[in-house]
């Protein structure tokens, strides 16, 4: 803490960090489709239907750079990939987890939070 009592944000900061992995919209659900088991790009790509195939294979790409997810291709005609949760992945998803099942107790609480800000967003 500062003088003032502010909180000082280091690039280092733990918290900091962790939102640096997580703080797109497209990497906590794709971890969090990745903690049901091993799948295949097409397979992920038909539970996660709205995003991209191009931004899926980045997202992908950056999980498996930073170590939480692994993928494994097999030498067949079509090349055949999955993709898993390493042990980092599955901790890195315990967290997550929590979050996720809070928002299905609490709904209700998104929705209302969603419809106040599209509004908002539209003035943009």
């Amino acid at each position: 803490m500062t003088e003032t009592g502010e909180q000082i944000y280091p690039r280092d900061y733990p918290v900091r960090r962790l939102f640096t992995v997580i703080a797109d919209a497209w990497t906590p659900i794709v971890l969090h489709a990745l903690s049901q088991g091993t799948l295949r790009f097409s397979q992920l790509h038909r539970c996660i239907p709205d995003i991209s195939k191009k931004m899926l294979t980045q997202v992908l790409r950056r999980l498996e750079r930073d170590g939480l997810v692994e993928r494994t291709v097999y030498p067949v005609v079509p090349p055949h990939t999955e993709y898993a949760l390493t042990e980092d992945g599955r901790r890195f998803h315990e967290p997550l987890q929590w979050l996720c099942d809070w928002a299905h107790q609490n709904d209700d609480l998104l929705m209302r939070a969603q419809e106040t800000a599209a509004p908002r967003e539209g003035q943009k």
